[in-house]
């Protein structure tokens, strides 16, 4: 028995599927990763959510000073954009607030200025008190809060999730994911 000549359409035909199958293979690839990937970090943690922001003596009683954290599932190449500011507040010495320092309406990047005691947003004019709650503009809430807890002389927050409207937030060392009682 003979093979049956290829002709030059069935090759063609045959690399065309190749090449198809090829790109559709690594086309694939971060689109199975990405929704596979909530499987796999409940199953294989690898990282710890808390992350410092330095020794208490860096945020003086009374005083908002900004800070900056490495994410904490950052790969080596994400380099500078893996470093996330922060706006740490000490109230009274022992207790504090640490904001995300995007504002609450669209994003942008809020300043701290401490003449007024206003968090003051450049984009739309959002303005926040000292507390991070809402003062005017067009935001409707306050800026968002990160858990933290103090161990061994430094501050740590909760960095494995950005703080959202969705995700509950507590002010002092109070971890628990308590929620509401239903109305």
């Amino acid at each position: 028995m003979t093979q049956p000549e290829l002709s030059r359409r069935g090759m063609l035909m045959k690399l065309g599927l190749l090449f198809n199958a090829a790109i559709g293979t690594i086309l694939a690839v971060p689109i199975v990763r990405y929704i596979l990937s909530p499987m796999i970090r409940e199953r294989n943690p690898g990282h710890d959510p808390w992350v410092t922001l330095g020794l208490l003596d860096t945020f003086p009683a009374g005083q908002t000073r900004l800070a900056t954290y490495r994410h904490p599932s950052a790969n080596p190449s994400d380099g500078e954009t893996a470093n996330i500011p922060c706006w740490v507040r000490n109230i009274d010495g022992q207790s504090f607030q640490v904001f995300a320092i995007n504002c609450a309406h669209l994003g942008c990047p809020v300043r701290w200025f401490p003449q007024s005691g206003l968090f003051m947003c450049p984009c739309h004019g959002g303005v926040y008190y000292q507390d991070g709650s809402r003062a005017s503009g067009p935001p409707e809430r306050g800026l968002f809060e990160y858990r933290y807890k103090v161990e061994q002389g430094k501050l740590l927050i909760q960095a494995g999730e950005m703080p959202t409207t969705g995700v509950p937030t507590t002010r002092l060392t109070n971890i628990s994911l308590k929620r509401p009682p239903c109305a």
